[in-house]
């Protein structure tokens, strides 16, 4: 029998997409890790939490959760406990995924829109004391995971697979927890994105009048290093924050239908709109997990260089041991 085309494309692209993404992040890491790249340290320690966050992503909820537990059942990847602890560091990478974005944003607003406040806040201190807690704070958060499931089956008094607890999601705690997980991702940072890029842009196109006005006509034709600078960052956040929001936006949509309608998915349902939107979702919102190596690859030439670097450096070190 022929699987459904939902799951063909789930069988092709999530090793396409693991494939891609774990070489991509371990190299991304070790280029910014080096500070090579013309960034201030500050944007480094962000993009680096964000590759590192990112690379979990790839590592557990891709090729531990939709690859090996799918392609691999009951092995040991279906004891309930490791079952639990997949969930539970699936629901951890994402939220480390989509909050030091959110920093990353936040960050770059700080450093063009409060100048007396970036001295003390766009440092590398703050921007690892930031992350951290963020970081432990949602891993707190995401620990009701672990009683949220139960096993499946029990065979031989070993517990296998996981499944979802009616009572718990049924309770007044759990029904909060399922809508403050759903305000904590993504809306609430969709609406920061939003309001830090907006606030962000309204400070440049000000700065840029009155910087032209200084400078006079004199000048219209002279390179401005400051602004051109300037730019290159915008370009940067713009389209991290741009992109994350776009593949993200399926699945927010889809989440939010399935929520006010009381959608609920049965196995089997593989042909559903319901679950052909929310699986579409899962697979843009992966992806958003593997474009920031190539956003900086696009827009930082001083990326690409070390990129060139680190790519040709095998072949290189071959030739001068043949010589």
């Amino acid at each position: 029998m022929e699987l459904p085309i939902i799951l063909q494309i789930k069988n092709t692209y999530y090793p396409v997409l693991a494939a891609f993404g774990v070489p991509a992040h371990l190299v991304t890491i070790v280029i910014l890790s080096r500070g090579n790249c013309g960034l201030s340290k500050c944007i480094s320690v962000y993009m680096v939490a964000m590759a590192t966050a990112e690379l979990l992503v790839i590592i557990f909820n891709v090729i531990v959760y939709h690859i090996l537990s799918y392609h691999f059942p009951y092995s040991f990847l279906s004891y309930t406990a490791v079952c639990k602890f997949i969930i539970y560091m699936n629901a951890a990478a994402l939220d480390m995924t989509v909050w030091f974005t959110v920093l990353f944003t936040f960050d770059r607003f700080v450093a063009i829109c409060c100048q007396k406040f970036k001295t003390k806040y766009c440092t590398v201190r703050t921007a690892a004391a930031v992350l951290t807690t963020v970081n432990a704070l949602f891993c707190l958060k995401d620990i009701p995971f672990c009683f949220a499931y139960e096993p499946e089956r029990i065979i031989n008094n070993v517990h296998w697979v996981c499944r979802t607890r009616v009572d718990f999601f049924s309770k007044h705690a759990g029904v909060v927890y399922s809508w403050l997980r759903s305000i904590l991702i993504p809306l609430l940072p969709f609406a920061l994105m939003l309001l830090f890029n907006c606030l962000t842009v309204r400070r440049i196109v000000v700065a840029s009048r009155a910087r032209r006005g200084i400078r006079g006509r004199s000048s219209e034709n002279q390179s401005d290093p400051e602004m051109e600078n300037r730019r290159k960052s915008i370009v940067l956040l713009f389209t991290v924050s741009g992109c994350f929001i776009l593949l993200w936006l399926t699945a927010a949509v889809s989440f939010l239908a399935t929520k006010l309608t009381n959608t609920v998915h049965y196995p089997g349902d593989y042909e559903t709109p319901a679950y052909i939107s929310t699986e579409t979702g899962y697979l843009l919102m992966y992806l958003s997990s593997c474009t920031n190596t190539c956003i900086y690859a696009a827009t930082q030439t001083k990326f690409r260089e070390e990129l060139k670097k680190m790519m040709t450096f095998p072949w290189t070190f071959i030739l001068r041991l043949v010589k």
